[in-house]
């Protein structure tokens, strides 16, 4: 069996489950619509692809490397959404609890740690699929590794591989 990694954009998934579902609440008030959400993804991607290893990558912090060169990057980017932010450690703990790896540095962002990731399962031999919103992740394509960016909603996916064209010398 060809072995399957499975690298999810935490940030990117954590969005859309929160838009995409209304502010659900437990019975103390607190807002869950994004833990609700993002479990709900995952579980689908675990019982469909059935991966023999799985990662997540968050961001941490608002400062990043890229800062130092360019002083206003993402400087129009509004801030987390309250309500959101708060469901973060929740879901953090949910995937502690199912033994998920979670990849996140200072300094910093998902979208950085998952092209490490990628490359270090690229030079392992392992067969990738990267779940993200983000169209960054298609310069990541390779013959092992391939996108799956997340449609409307939340539960549907789209998956890019990338070819591999083999020219005839005959």
């Amino acid at each position: 069996m060809q072995e399957k990694f499975i690298l999810i954009d935490g940030n990117s998934l954590m969005y859309r489950a929160y838009y995409a579902l209304p502010l659900l609440t437990n019975s103390k008030g607190f807002v869950t619509n994004a833990i609700y959400g993002f479990c709900n993804m995952l579980l689908k991607v675990l019982e469909e692809e059935k991966p023999t290893h799985i990662a997540i990558a968050f961001d941490k912090g608002k400062i990043v490397f890229r800062h130092a060169e360019y002083e206003k990057y993402k400087a129009t980017r509004k801030p987390m959404p309250e309500e959101l932010k708060k469901q973060l450690p929740v879901i953090k703990e949910l995937l502690n609890a199912m033994n998920i790896e979670i990849f996140e540095m200072e300094g910093y962002e998902a979208d950085d740690l998952i092209g490490t990731l990628t490359k270090k399962a690229d030079d392992r031999g392992l067969n990738t699929i990267i779940l993200t919103g983000d169209r960054d992740a298609l310069q990541l394509l390779s013959p092992s590794t391939k996108v799956s960016l997340l449609k409307k909603g939340f539960q549907k996916w789209r998956f890019i591989q990338r070819k591999v064209c083999i020219k005839n010398t005959v």
